[in-house]
């Protein structure tokens, strides 16, 4: 049975993904860093066939990562697919220049680039063996202006550098795509636009041909896709906003 890696998994698009390849019976492994409460729920909704579970490591942390692939390795024998999907953020304004903490951008970098790095590095003799796929999450700040603090958008833009990299670097044996999705209609964007999440979301929905924003299944989708099919496809950024990017 193939194996799916996601990491940052116990929320949002992460758990969104972690279902999905569940549900094409994958086995599947989540990692959280803090939340074991959180995980544990997780793994409880996916179904399928799958032999699934929850592993807690820092991804910024070279030990951590190392010591959740040795158990991949020790409990399936392989890995097929690899979705870097941990993230964090920055509370600083997406304006506020001489607000940014310089260790607090560290953080992110850490987690965002560095650990997107390290897992990938880790995890690639598995990924060979099974001429897997990775999949990574950046955003459409990566892409383009945005409302979101200057570290995450400067993390995300490295994202999309890094898949395009990383497609040469592990070629032929995987592929390496990414995603970015837009605003997704979920927890993310409620803690970004705070009070103005209602209207604003709604804004955009209206701007956007699909005519509503994207869900966190919606990106899931793209990103099995992307992991399962598609066998010439490597290198890419897949950006998911029902159209907004393109006609605004």
């Amino acid at each position: 049975m193939p194996v799916a890696f996601v990491t940052g998994s116990s929320s949002g698009i992460g758990r969104a993904t972690a279902q999905r390849f569940a549900a094409a019976d994958y086995d599947v492994v989540i990692n959280f860093s803090r939340s074991a409460d959180r995980a544990a729920s997780v793994v409880g909704t996916l179904g399928g066939a799958g032999r699934h579970r929850a592993l807690r490591g820092d991804v910024s942390d070279e030990v951590a990562v190392n010591h959740m692939t040795g158990t991949i390795t020790a409990a399936y024998g392989r890995l097929d697919v690899l979705v870097n999907n941990a993230g964090t953020t920055s509370p600083t304004p997406p304006d506020d220049l001489d607000g940014v903490d310089l260790a607090d951008w560290d953080r992110v970098f850490a987690v965002n680039v560095r650990g997107l790095f390290q897992v990938t590095r880790a995890c690639a003799p598995l990924l060979r063996a099974a001429h897997g796929s990775v999949v990574n999450v950046a955003s459409i700040v990566g892409l383009r202006p945005g409302p979101q603090p200057l570290a995450y958008a400067a993390t995300k833009a490295a994202v999309v550098s890094l898949t395009r990299t990383l497609s040469r670097v592990l070629a032929p044996e995987v592929r390496v795509n990414a995603v970015a999705p837009g605003w997704v209609d979920g927890e993310w964007m409620r803690r970004t636009l705070a009070q103005s999440y209602e209207k604003m979301m709604e804004r955009r929905a209206a701007r956007t041909p699909m005519g509503r924003n994207v869900s966190e299944a919606d990106v899931a989708e793209s990103i099995f896709a992307l992991a399962t099919a598609h066998p010439f496809v490597t290198g890419e950024t897949v950006t998911i906003d029902g159209g907004y990017t393109a006609t605004s």
